[in-house]
């Protein structure tokens, strides 16, 4: 372990070493994997854990064991080479803990579920040090807060999930442009995901520039869980041959369609606030389509992003994880980068507001898009029923609430 403010455990034992330093000294903890989220950049204060020595990926048959500190792209590749892949993120960077605790809305989530849907076991490092394992035999309850209810209840250095044969995907990529009638797009995508195959997920995203992996302008990427490219053109011919519309489908291994973002130039900076909010839906109408579509034309450093659920992600009972609405059907984001020199407090304003018009009908809040501490806002990203017994778990678990550092449960 390293002696500096953050502190990089090598073993199960070592964090559970720093997760009683931390008991002792009535500190808070961080648990930093692969960085994405806010609290990576915050104040370094309490014991900051860093997960990125624990990154071992095991593989036995379809069972894949992952170091705590992993990330999705060296996850991808590795299964790769088995003919096997789990639901992930977009981005290579992404850390499999966070991404998975929060549950992990993934390029296959119409086909296979959340990632955390895939999880069967974990260890994990509770507030007194133990090391403990959950699954559906051990620890339950413990377990079933794993999926889905953020890092509140523990630092997981491992985690068991089943994967899925695959080879390849059919992948189709459409560019809509500028000349584009983009309701209609957004309309025409709805229509289809309301009785596709459950192994198309479909991701639209409107953006300012922002780096060379998200140009600027409008596509829609579409993932198709098996190696059948003419099954997916047929599928998505509707959108394909609307005016503007520019792309094709090919096919590709996994691991490729994972984005790999460019290292910032002072990569311990935090990004740019993004203004807005996002909301799980249980439907796509045309009253949002227009909101959304008006809110992106309003604002250049605005971004609109969508993403299909349903499928295998709506036949998980609701009380069978932590993660609510499993009868959405759409994951939405609307919000404006607050760009230095960019914005004014009234172009601020404006934007929260017209964010909150499009949130206003959601089912709830998706945590893992949500990129700042805001406590009173927790009990949105649950049922109440599952936000009861999640809190009745910290109780059990965590009573001193050592792991504050998220989406904090108290």
């Amino acid at each position: 372990m390293e002696s500096d403010q953050t502190l990089r455990p090598r073993t199960a034992e070592d964090v559970a070493a720093l997760v009683r330093r931390a008991q002792a000294g009535a500190q808070p903890v961080t648990v930093i994997a692969g960085g994405h989220g806010p609290w990576s950049h915050a104040a370094a204060d309490g014991v900051r854990i860093d997960l990125s020595a624990l990154t071992e990926i095991r593989v036995t048959g379809s069972r894949v064991s992952i170091g705590g500190g992993a990330t999705w792209g060296a996850v991808a590749d590795a299964l790769a080479e088995h003919a096997l892949a789990i639901s992930s993120g977009d981005t290579r960077s992404v850390g499999v803990g966070g991404l998975t605790l929060g549950g992990g809305i993934g390029l296959m989530v119409r086909a296979w579920g959340l990632a955390a849907d895939q999880l069967v076991g974990a260890q994990v490092v509770t507030a007194d040090g133990a090391i403990v394992e959950t699954s559906e035999t051990a620890n339950l309850e413990l377990f079933w807060a794993m999926r889905g209810g953020g890092g509140n209840f523990g630092v997981v250095t491992r985690f068991d999930f089943e994967a899925h044969a695959l080879t390849r995907v059919a992948l189709g990529e459409f560019l809509v442009g500028d000349g584009a009638d983009r309701s209609a797009v957004l309309r025409a995508m709805r229509d289809i995901l309301s009785d596709a195959p459950q192994e198309l997920t479909v991701t639209y995203m409107d953006v300012p520039a922002m780096d060379p992996s998200a140009p600027a302008g409008a596509r829609l990427v579409a993932v198709w869980a098996d190696d059948d490219p003419d099954a997916l053109s047929r599928v998505l011919a509707p959108v394909a041959d609307l005016e503007g519309v520019v792309g094709d489908v090919s096919s590709t291994a996994y691991p490729d369609i994972l984005m790999e973002l460019p290292q910032p130039a002072d990569p311990d900076a935090a990004p740019p606030r993004l203004l807005g909010g996002n909301g799980l839906f249980r439907e796509l109408d045309d009253a949002l389509i227009d909101r959304l579509v008006a809110f992106r034309s309003a604002y250049p450093a605005s971004v609109v992003f969508l993403r299909s659920l349903g499928g295998a992600f709506g036949d998980v009972p609701q009380d069978a994880s932590p993660f609510p609405a499993r009868d959405a059907t759409w994951f939405v984001m609307a919000g404006g980068f607050d760009v230095p020199g960019m914005l004014d407090d009234d172009a601020r304003a404006a934007i929260l507001s017209d964010s909150g018009a499009i949130t206003a009908g959601r089912l709830a809040e998706y945590g893992n898009f949500a990129d700042s501490e805001r406590p009173d806002a927790v009990a949105g990203m649950f049922t109440e029923a599952a936000y009861r017994r999640l809190r009745e778990l910290k109780t059990r678990w965590d009573p001193q609430n050592t792991f504050r550092r998220n989406h904090n449960i108290v």
